[in-house]
């Protein structure tokens, strides 16, 4: 049968690139994981960013995300999009921590107080400096940080109201050392368990509690094996949005600006519904039957004070990080 002259030159038309995957198969096949569950707000807009990269660019890069740990627990998952055998990850950076401690510069204990201060440091000489610390791992920043929100203690049978409250209890906390050095500077007893872990580790009673933004609170359901919620805006956390070098530099450079440009509008959204969110879940986690509890964080934070903690980060992080760090926080000690 031959083509007609109509459907000759429609084809002439096409680039080259779409001719050759006629039937379907993209160029680039990518893998994206997360440990945070599917309704998320940081894994529906990857979501949403992920389909519109395949729009962009024609098809030429598939992309499949693996949220809630499909593909192993987050320390692994890191291990992997080092190896590259996952080219993207959203990962926490306070489990990123483990690898490149000034990860956890945003981490610091008590060190913000709003999110302008928050928006004012990753976006500007901390996030910079945060960010050129991780890429001599090997590991690319794709986007802005995205917001894992202000962190509050859950706990099953009694509510956690005052520093004193925290001697000796038992809380599950990220594989961070900075959470570690956190609690343990309060008096309690922290232990480091991977999130797909945390849920079990509540039920069975490993862990008396843990401590999580709102977000992940809801999503993850530890209103389920939790009762209290204490209000102690401890620490806040982000989302870093990784890529494996080698599989980012193997896509054409149009590729890579597409990916970039369209994860950080994904960041930019999720700002946005995490903002929207914090002042609804309130009501919706104590309608679930949880119980928030005002605390004095004046009084977590004198703790802090008293001891080592701050020093002793400080000489970790080194001077230049903790310049970055106070530079939006003020002299935290």
């Amino acid at each position: 049968m031959t083509m007609s002259r109509r459907a000759m030159l429609g084809a002439a038309a096409l680039p080259l690139f779409a001719i050759g995957r006629a039937a379907g198969a993209a160029e680039f096949d990518y893998k994206f994981a997360t440990g945070q569950a599917p309704t998320n707000p940081i894994n529906v807009r990857l979501q949403e960013g992920i389909e519109r990269i395949g729009r962009a660019t024609g098809g030429r890069l598939s992309i499949k995300l693996f949220p809630n740990n499909q593909l192993g627990s987050d320390t692994d998952l890191i291990s992997q999009v080092r190896a590259g055998g996952v080219e993207f990850l959203n990962v926490s950076n306070s489990v990123l921590s483990t690898l490149v401690p000034a990860a956890a510069l945003v981490n610091v204990g008590f060190a913000f107080t709003s999110y302008d201060q928050v928006w004012k440091g990753v976006d500007g000489e901390l996030g910079a400096y945060i960010t050129a610390q991780i890429e001599k791992s090997g590991i690319q920043v794709i986007a802005p940080y995205a917001d894992n929100g202000f962190r509050q203690i859950t706990s099953s049978e009694r509510a956690i109201r005052a520093p004193e409250d925290l001697r000796g209890f038992h809380i599950r906390v990220p594989v961070s050392p900075i959470f570690t050095g956190l609690f343990q500077a309060l008096g309690a007893a922290p232990t480091s368990i991977n999130f797909n872990e945390v849920y079990t580790a509540l039920q069975t009673k490993l862990v008396g509690g843990q401590e999580n933004g709102l977000v992940v609170i809801e999503t993850a359901k530890l209103y389920e094996v939790q009762k209290y919620v204490s209000q102690t805006s401890h620490i806040w956390d982000c989302f870093g949005l990784f890529a494996n070098r080698r599989a980012m530099g193997r896509l054409p450079a149009d590729v890579q600006e597409i990916v970039r440009r369209e994860i950080g509008q994904s960041v930019m959204d999720q700002r946005a519904d995490a903002a929207k969110l914090e002042a609804s879940l309130k009501g919706e986690l104590t309608g679930k039957g949880m119980a928030f509890v005002e605390v004095d964080r004046a009084a977590f934070r004198a703790v802090l004070q008293k001891s080592t903690f701050y020093s002793d980060w400080r000489s970790k992080f080194g001077d230049a990080a903790w310049t970055a760090l106070q530079s939006v926080s003020g002299s935290l000690a």
